[in-house]
């Protein structure tokens, strides 16, 4: 983050302090795709296999818009645009984790966990 980035979290946005330490901020980030990680993973296991996926390609496009709106956002507002391009590659890197979440249960089977096939037999 700049300095003028850090100046205006301190005067203005206090609620966005959390943001100037980088470990506060990655583990916030993380927090978030863990949520998300955990909310489509119940989705995958209580509904119907096409409903799920439905539901995970809809994820995958609400990121793919996040992704857009901050870019647009970062580019378009000056206070923005001021916390500097390394500030705005933790916000893009969010979207693209939440879209890895979608993809990776896009491409799971339901129900498959690797090792769980009981059909070999023990000799």
């Amino acid at each position: 983050m700049s300095w003028i980035g850090r100046v205006g979290i301190n005067l203005m946005h206090k609620e966005y302090k959390f943001l100037k330490v980088w470990w506060q901020g990655a583990l916030a980030v993380y927090a978030a795709l863990l949520v998300l990680f955990v909310i489509q993973y119940i989705l995958q296991k209580r509904t119907h296999f096409v409903v799920g996926k439905l539901l995970h390609i809809i994820c995958f496009a609400a990121a793919i818009g996040g992704l857009y709106y901050t870019f647009s956002d970062f580019s378009d507002d000056i206070t923005h645009r001021m916390l500097r391009d390394v500030f705005h590659v933790g916000a893009y890197l969010f979207w693209v984790g939440w879209m890895m979440i979608s993809v990776f249960f896009l491409l799971v089977k339901k129900g498959h966990v690797k090792g769980s096939d009981n059909t070999e037999p023990i000799a």
